[in-house]
């Protein structure tokens, strides 16, 4: 396992990663902290989609000096879909930050359980 585990330290660190990340999102009260929680997700998933992209020995898939051989370039998706990833988690981390300063501006607390408590004072 141990062999394993060093060939594949890239995943661990991805998985470690999510974990943190996630514990984050599920355990914090704060809005800004569960948000950072959700960027560490994902960042974790970006890195483990590097990481599966990547194979030793081999090129970025950019033609050079005449090599057309499949064989010798690594695969563009990953890295596309991580590309697309990064800008769709930044728009939706602005989203999020926006409602949050709104909430703020509101309640004037980041708590969500204070928050969710004014909600339902507001409805009686």
């Amino acid at each position: 396992m141990g062999a394993n585990l060093w060939v594949n330290y890239g995943e661990a660190v991805a998985a470690v990663l999510f974990g943190i990340g996630f514990g984050n999102l599920l355990l914090q009260k704060n809005l800004i902290k569960k948000i950072i929680g959700l960027n560490i997700m994902d960042s974790a998933v970006y890195l483990f989609l590097a990481e599966k992209g990547y194979i030793e020995g081999r090129a970025a898939p950019i033609v050079v000096n005449g090599v057309q051989e499949a064989a010798a370039y690594i695969n563009p998706i990953p890295s596309g879909l991580v590309l697309t990833g990064i800008v769709v988690s930044v728009s939706v981390s602005a989203l999020m930050l926006s409602l949050t300063i709104r909430l703020y501006r509101r309640y004037h607390t980041l708590d969500l359980d204070q928050i969710s408590l004014m909600i339902k004072r507001e409805g009686r």
